[in-house]
Order: C-alpha cells, then sequence, then structure tokens
C-alpha cells in the first residue's frame, strides 16, 4: 500500500486575472505537460499544465489517503482567485479497484492521482481567468504574479476563439486506424455472458458488467486539441476529461454521460444513468427506439438495479433523498434510461466520503458488489485501469464533481485503446450484449477512424 504524497509542501499560493478567450487548440498546446481538461454541463472549463503539486496513492485506501493529502495541501492557502470558477482545485482520477493499473496501457497511470495545476486557464460564464498556482520553494507572492504577468502576455499572443466553421477548417483531420485487435473474441464473450447469466439465475450474482478492450493502431499521429473540440461539440452535454500522466506520452479521454457524483455545501447531485438502445435514422424512428427502450423489461430492471442501490448507498449520509422521473436522455450515439438523484446531507462531508462510498455503481460494476467485482477479475482479460473509476475534481472545502470514465480512451502519438462494457442480468443476450457494447465504442471510435473512405477498423 502507498500513502498518498505531495511531491510539493503547502504552503500554497494562487494567483488569478481576467483574460480574452484564446482559441482552445491555441491554449491547450501552449500549456506544459502534465495537461488536465475538465468540463460539464454545468461546470466551467478547465485547461491545467504542469502540475504545482501532485497526490498520489495506491491500495483499498486510495480515497481517505487523497482525501487527506487534499486538506494538507489546501490548509494554509494564500489565494486570490477573482472568480469562484477558478479557484485552485486538483483535478485527477482513481483506478477501478486495486492493482488495476498493472498492464498496458495503463503503466504511467498510479491507481489514484491528482494534480493542483501550475499553469490553468479557466473559461466559465462571466469570462476567462488565467491561474498560477505554486506550492512549497515555489510559493513565493511575488514570484507568483510575476509568472502571471508573463503567462498573461504568452495567452495574450495566442489565437482568440474562433467560430465553429473557421476553428473546423483549421483542425488536422481524424488519424484513421490501420488495424485494431479486441481482447476477446465473440466466441469467448458468449461463453463469458452465458457463465454470468447461469450464476445469476442460480442467485450467487444479480448483475455484473462485463467490458472489452479494443486497441487500435493510428494511420497517423493522434491530434489531441482537434479530437477533445470534436467532442466537445458532439457531446456538449456530457462530461469531457484529459488526463496526462507524468512525461505526456499518453493521455486518458472521454466524454461520459455518467456522473457519479457532485457535491456543493450539503448539496448532492447524482444520477442512475442504464439501460441503452441506439439512435433512429428519423425523428420517428427515434422516438420508436425510446418508447421500447422505456418499456423494455430486461433493461428497465438493470436500470432499478442500479437507481436502488444509488439511492441505498447514499441514505447513510442523507438527511432526505429525492428521485426523479425516469426518462430517456439523448446522445449522438446512444440512448440510455436516466433517473436524476439529489439529497441533502445531514452533515458536512468531503466529497470523497460520497465517491467512495457509491463506487463502483452497479452500472459499471454490478450486484452484490464484491462477488460482481470477483466476477469482473476472473472474466476480463485486460486490467480496466481508470475505465469506469471515479474522475473529477476537488477544492478547498471538500467540495468537488466526479464522473463514471466510461466512454473512454488511453491515446499516445500511434495506438489508442478504447473500453466499453454492458450490464449483464438473468435475461441478457450475448449477441444483443456484443452490439451494446460496439455501439458504446462509437464515440471515441468516430474521432479515430479516417475522415475518408477505406479505414480497416473492425466495427
Amino acid at each position: 500500500m502507498e500513502r498518498a504524497r505531495s511531491r510539493s509542501s503547502p504552503p500554497l499560493v494562487s494567483r488569478t486575472t481576467a483574460v480574452d478567450e484564446p482559441a482552445f487548440a491555441a491554449a491547450f498546446d501552449v500549456l506544459p505537460s502534465p495537461r488536465t481538461t475538465w468540463s460539464a454541463p454545468d461546470d466551467a472549463l478547465v485547461l491545467g499544465g504542469g502540475a504545482a503539486a501532485t497526490l498520489t496513492a495506491s491500495g483499498g485506501d486510495r480515497f481517505a489517503a487523497i482525501r487527506e493529502a487534499a486538506a494538507e495541501l489546501f490548509e494554509s492557502g494564500d489565494v486570490h482567485a477573482g472568480t469562484e470558477a477558478a479557484r485552485p482545485r486538483v483535478f485527477g482520477g482513481f483506478a477501478f479497484h486495486e492493482d488495476a493499473c498493472d498492464g498496458d496501457p495503463w503503466g504511467p497511470f498510479p491507481e489514484a492521482r491528482f494534480v493542483l495545476p501550475r499553469v490553468q486557464l479557466t473559461i466559465a460564464d462571466n469570462g476567462a481567468w488565467l491561474t498560477v498556482n505554486a506550492v512549497g520553494p515555489d510559493a513565493d507572492v511575488s514570484a507568483v504574479e510575476d509568472r502571471l504577468a508573463r503567462e498573461v502576455d504568452r495567452f495574450a499572443a495566442l489565437d482568440r476563439r474562433d467560430s465553429a466553421d473557421a476553428a473546423d477548417a483549421g483542425r488536422p483531420p481524424r488519424p484513421g486506424i490501420s488495424e485494431s485487435r479486441r481482447t476477446t473474441s465473440r466466441e469467448a464473450w458468449r461463453e463469458s455472458v452465458g457463465a454470468a447469466v447461469d450464476r445469476i439465475r442460480d442467485g450467487d450474482l444479480r448483475k455484473v458488467v462485463l467490458a472489452q478492450a479494443l486497441e487500435a493502431d493510428l494511420a497517423a499521429d493522434f491530434p489531441r486539441a482537434a479530437t477533445l473540440e470534436r467532442l466537445a461539440e458532439k457531446y456538449p452535454d456530457c462530461h469531457r476529461y484529459w488526463f496526462e500522466p507524468d512525461g505526456g506520452e499518453s493521455a486518458f479521454f472521454g466524454a461520459t454521460p455518467e456522473r457519479l457524483v457532485s457535491l456543493r455545501g450539503r448539496t448532492v447531485e447524482t444520477d442512475a444513468l442504464a439501460g441503452t438502445t441506439g439512435r433512429g435514422e428519423t425523428p420517428a424512428e427515434d422516438e420508436w427506439l425510446a418508447q421500447e427502450l422505456l418499456d423494455d423489461e430486461k433493461n428497465v430492471h438493470e436500470h432499478e438495479l442500479v437507481a436502488e442501490t444509488v439511492r441505498d448507498q447514499l441514505e447513510p449520509f442523507a438527511a432526505s433523498i429525492s428521485a426523479g422521473e425516469r426518462r430517456v436522455r439523448r446522445l449522438a450515439t446512444v440512448q440510455h434510461l436516466h433517473t436524476p438523484i439529489t439529497a441533502e446531507l445531514d452533515a458536512d462531508r468531503h466529497v470523497l466520503d460520497l465517491v467512495e462510498a457509491l463506487h463502483p455503481t452497479p452500472a459499471v460494476g454490478g450486484l452484490p458488489p464484491d462477488r460482481a467485482l470477483a466476477t469482473i477479475r476472473e472474466t476480463e482479460p485486460f486490467d480496466r485501469g481508470w475505465y469506469a473509476a471515479p474522475v473529477g475534481w476537488i477544492d478547498a472545502a471538500g467540495n468537488g464533481a466526479f464522473a463514471v470514465a466510461i466512454r473512454s480512451a488511453v491515446a499516445s502519438r500511434r495506438r489508442a485503446t478504447l473500453f466499453a462494457g454492458v450490464g449483464i442480468v438473468s435475461d441478457s443476450d450475448p449477441d444483443r450484449e456484443w452490439d451494446e457494447v460496439q455501439l458504446k465504442y462509437r464515440p471515441i471510435l468516430d474521432e479515430l477512424e479516417g475522415d475518408g473512405a477505406g479505414d480497416s477498423a473492425d466495427r
């Protein structure tokens, strides 16, 4: 077990000033590695570069260890944020379970890692803000203010925000896929799903989520900023994230529709998201598929397992819990059953208390949790790493927002590994579940396949 550690020590000095909003790609490319981006429908867009402090942990107490290290980092801060959205926050994530980062492509990723960016651009409703953070020996107020002035000059020289059409015209094309390899054959998948269904029918499990990985060799260099811009345009209602490990040779990124939890004061917001179908070719077909999803016994059963468990997991912390009406949430390539859930806590809590209690939700793990996780370890022929795990941010007050890192991939210059999974219940059909996995690859796969014809990727 490795305890959380900061590579710098408090105190923290943070200074912020308003700037003109630059073009996303220009800002992304000028930031030093390791880079971070975070964006959510109800949150500011943050681009971070460098590391004023890095917190890492491993083992079963990694959530508690990061919580303690973050509290130590923030406890003696000298912060002039200018606006709440630009306040110092650490950004990062956790591994799905212990020992989940042993194999490729997860070698550079610890089981828990959070970074306080050295330079941060925040784009909020009230404008764009540039922040410089420093910790430990570098935390001299005059030095931080001088660094901020230099960064303001550097960002002032960048291209301003372009129109969407102009930005798209100047982007590098999608790289294309020269070859792809699956971790799981269709035959092995049928056997795994069949074995899981047998265990569910025997009463050993109620549900288990089984995943696949798809490794793709890219025909051209991976266009980092352009990929993030395209995901933002196609999935504006999703949480979008980008995390580079030390060195910046690779990155974990995605656009997830699933919020794990957000905490502000004592108000908690979370979601139950489970049950999937495709999008229609016409509005009428789209509506037909949505109604079919709402009426589908298997998908409704899977969804209710998730919603019921989320409520049960929140109950020990909550003075009150309320759930909205089950509805269909439409994304660019799929539709999901969705139930919003809110709670008021009975006492002040740190966001990581809730993250630890909720992870993994039955939407990415299963029920009962211990038996489902054991089944996942026994069945999946790859390491999940940060896939389907909590990613997000924490501030000095212990507030934060975390998403479930699905619709995700790890990418390096010429290779990407994509991940997708499905929930298995008593009436699951292996071939139908196989098709759903392929549908869930599409958000990332669509941004890798070439803009022209003739790609050889296995769809």
